[in-house]
C-alpha cells in the first residue's frame, strides 16, 4: 500500500510534464490502482480530466471513460465529458465504445433525472446503428435492464466489487517455480505439476528454477536429503473417484483415503419397538432415499472433479521450509493460528417438560470430545412414583444420528430425584432428510408409557477431526465448486481478533488453511468436514475495530450452509 501511494505520486508527476504517450500510459495504469484501491486516490481525477483532449490511444480513452463513469457522481461535468466522447461514437473501437456504453449507463444510475436522454442516445447507437453483436447485445441487455426492473438494473450494474488479490498469493513457492518452467502448457493453467497428468509419474524428471540467490528457502541438494523425503510422493490435489472425469484423465494420484472402520449400526433396545408407528406419525413420508448418500453424491459427482482429502497429519514435504518471498506468512499454519482450546458444549435445556410426561422432565444438550458424539441429558422424576426401565429411540434423521449403546439408568429413579447420563452417539442409523436439517426426534420409555419429544442439534457436533484440507486442495475445491454454491452470512457482535477466532473454531474442528491481510482486513481461509463426508470451504473476513464479520461458505451440498453459518455464530459467541 505504501507503494501504491507512491505510484500514484510519481504518475501525477509524469502527466504533469504534459507529453501526450507519458500521460496516456499514465492513465491506463492510475485505472487499475482505482480499481486496485476504491474510493482512496479520487483526488486525482481532476488532474486526470485536464488531458482529456490529448487522449488519442483507444486503451487511455476507454480507461478514461472508466473512470467518469465509475465516479461520475464525484464529477460535476460527468455528462458533458461523456457526451463528448459520444459525438464520434462509430470512429472509436469496440473497446471505447463497450466502455462509453457502460459509463453513460452508471452515469444514467446515478443521476437518472438529468441523463435520460444521454442514456436513450447511447442504447440507441449501440442496438440500432451499430454492426457489432458485443456492443449490440451489451446495449439490448442494458436497454431490457433498465426498462423493467431499474432497482435490479442498479443491483447489477453498480455492484459493489470484490477486492482484487492476486491468486498466485496461494501457490507455493516450490510449486510456482515448477509451473513457471512450463508456462507454456496446461501445467500452469491448471495450476498442478506435469506428473498430475502422466500415468506413471514417478519416473516424470521436476523441472525447476535456479535457486535464488540469497534466499531463505533451503539450499541442500537432493542427494544430501533424507531418504525418506526422497521417496515421499507429491500430495495429490485433486485424488480419482472412478467418476468420468478421473477415468477421462486417467491420473496416478493414489487411491482414496479409507476412513477408521464403522461402528455396528444398530443398538438392542430389547423386543419392544419405541417408536411403534407412533413417532413417525410426527413427520412426512419422505422417500426412502438416503440423505446422506444424495449430499454426498452431489458432493463427489456433481462438480465435475472430486476429491478426496489427505489425512489432516499428511503434510508436504516442504510446509515448515521457510519462504523467501514477502508472502510467507500467507499459509503460515503456525503463527497466528490457535491451538486446539475444546469444543463449545451450550448449556442444557428443557427437552420434555414434566406436564407432557406424567411427571419425568428431560433436559439435555449435545457435544463432541476426541471423536465421540454424546447427548449429555439429566432425567427428573417430579412424579410420585417410582420410574424405571428406562430405554430411548432416535427417529430417522438427516445424518443418521442414532444412540451408540442403551440408555444406562442403572437404579429406579426416585420421587424428586435426578440423574446425569452421558449417551453416546453415532452416525450410522438410518437416515432421511428432515425439515430443518438438524431436527432430531426422540421417543423415551420407560415403566409409565413412552412419551415423544424433538430438539435441534448443533451441527459442530457433526464436524470431523480429519477436516483439515491440504492447501492446495482447498485452492483447487474453491475454484471447483461453482459460484451459485455460494453463501454470504454477517455474524454481528463479535469483538475477537483473527488468532482468538481461529484458537477457538478450531476447538469445535473448524480448521484455518491460511491466514492473510487484504487492506486491512484479515482473511481465514477455513475447512471442516462433517461425518458424512460433505465437505465446506469458508472464508471469513474480519475487519479491525469493526464488530461484524463476513463469513462465505462454499459446499456441494448448499442446503448445509445455513447450519454451518449458526454453527459458527454460536462457537464465536459463546
Amino acid at each position: 500500500q505504501q507503494s501504491a501511494e507512491r505510484c500514484v505520486s510519481t504518475l501525477l508527476d509524469l502527466i504533469q510534464t504534459k507529453v501526450n504517450y507519458v500521460v496516456q500510459e499514465a492513465i491506463v495504469v492510475i485505472k487499475d490502482i482505482f480499481r486496485k484501491y476504491p474510493n482512496k486516490y479520487e483526488s486525482v481525477i481532476a488532474t486526470l480530466c485536464e488531458n482529456l483532449d490529448s487522449l488519442d490511444e483507444p486503451e487511455a480513452r476507454a480507461a478514461m471513460i472508466w473512470i467518469v463513469g465509475e465516479y461520475a457522481e464525484r464529477i460535476d461535468n460527468a455528462d458533458e465529458l461523456l457526451e463528448s466522447f459520444l459525438e464520434g461514437f462509430h470512429d472509436e473501437s469496440t473497446q471505447v465504445q463497450l466502455q462509453l456504453l457502460t459509463a453513460i449507463v452508471k452515469l444514467f444510475l446515478k443521476k437518472p433525472t438529468e441523463t435520460q436522454e444521454l442514456v436513450q442516445q447511447v442504447l440507441s447507437l449501440a442496438t440500432q446503428d451499430s454492426d457489432n453483436p458485443d456492443l449490440r447485445d451489451r446495449g439490448y441487455i442494458y436497454w431490457r435492464l433498465l426498462s423493467t426492473d431499474p432497482v435490479a438494473a442498479k443491483e447489477v450494474v453498480l455492484a459493489e466489487k470484490p477486492l482484487i488479490s492476486e491468486e498466485t498469493d496461494l501457490i507455493e513457492p516450490t510449486l510456482l517455480d515448477e509451473l513457471i518452467c512450463y508456462i507454456g502448457t496446461l501445467a500452469s493453467v491448471y495450476h498442478k505439476p506435469p506428473s498430475a497428468f502422466v500415468e506413471g509419474s514417478r519416473g516424470v524428471v521436476h523441472k525447476s528454477l535456479p535457486p535464488r540467490t540469497g534466499s531463505s528457502e533451503s539450499t541442500e541438494s537432493p542427494d544430501m536429503a533424507p531418504s525418506g523425503v526422497q521417496g515421499a510422493e507429491q500430495p495429490a490435489v485433486i485424488p480419482t473417484q472412478g467418476d468420468l472425469l478421473g477415468d477421462l484423465l486417467n491420473l496416478d494420484l493414489g487411491p482414496p483415503v479409507s476412513g477408521p472402520p464403522v461402528a455396528a449400526s444398530s443398538v438392542q433396545m430389547g423386543a419392544v419397538d419405541l417408536l411403534g408407528g407412533g413417532l413417525d406419525s410426527l413427520v412426512c413420508h419422505n422417500p426412502a432415499s438416503s440423505f446422506s448418500d444424495a449430499l454426498v453424491a452431489s458432493c463427489w459427482m456433481g462438480g465435475g472433479s472430486s476429491f478426496t482429502p489427505a489425512p489432516s497429519t499428511a503434510m508436504p514435504a516442504n510446509l515448515g521450509a521457510p519462504l523467501s518471498s514477502g508472502l510467507g506468512d500467507l499459509f503460515d499454519l503456525t503463527g497466528g493460528v490457535g491451538t486446539l482450546s475444546g469444543s463449545y458444549v451450550a448449556p442444557k435445556t428443557v427437552w420434555l417438560p414434566a406436564m407432557k410426561a406424567k411427571g419425568l422432565e428431560i433436559s439435555g444438550t449435545f457435544s463432541r470430545q476426541v471423536g465421540s458424539i454424546s447427548m449429555d441429558l439429566v432425567l427428573t422424576n417430579k412424579a410420585l412414583q417410582v420410574m424405571s426401565d428406562f430405554a430411548i429411540q432416535f427417529n430417522r434423521n438427516s445424518f443418521g444420528l442414532a444412540p451408540a449403546a442403551p440408555l444406562q439408568v442403572h437404579a429406579p429413579l426416585a420421587p424428586n430425584q435426578s440423574v446425569e447420563i452421558s449417551l453416546p452417539l453415532n452416525t450410522v442409523g438410518s437416515v432421511m432428510k428432515m425439515d430443518p436439517l438438524n431436527n432430531l426426534q426422540v421417543a423415551v420409555k420407560n415403566n409409565i408409557d413412552v412419551f415423544y419429544f424433538s430438539t435441534l442439534y448443533p451441527l459442530h457436533i457433526l464436524f470431523t477431526e480429519d477436516g483439515k484440507m491440504e492447501r492446495q486442495m482447498f485452492l483447487a475445491t474453491w475454484k471447483d465448486i461453482p459460484n451459485e454454491n455460494e453463501a454470504q452470512f454477517q455474524i454481528k457482535d463479535c469483538s475477537l481478533n483473527a488468532d482468538a477466532v481461529s484458537s477457538k473454531l478450531q476447538g469445535s474442528n473448524i480448521f484455518t488453511i491460511a491466514k492473510r491481510n487484504v487492506e486491512g482486513q484479515d482473511m481465514l481461509y477455513q475447512s471442516l468436514k462433517l461425518t458424512n463426508g460433505i465437505w465446506v470451504l469458508a472464508e471469513l473476513r474480519i475487519q479491525p475495530s469493526n464488530p461484524s464479520f463476513t463469513l462465505s461458505l462454499k459446499c456441494r451440498a448448499p442446503e448445509v450452509s445455513q447450519y454451518v453459518y449458526q454453527a459458527y455464530e454460536t462457537i464465536l459467541k459463546n
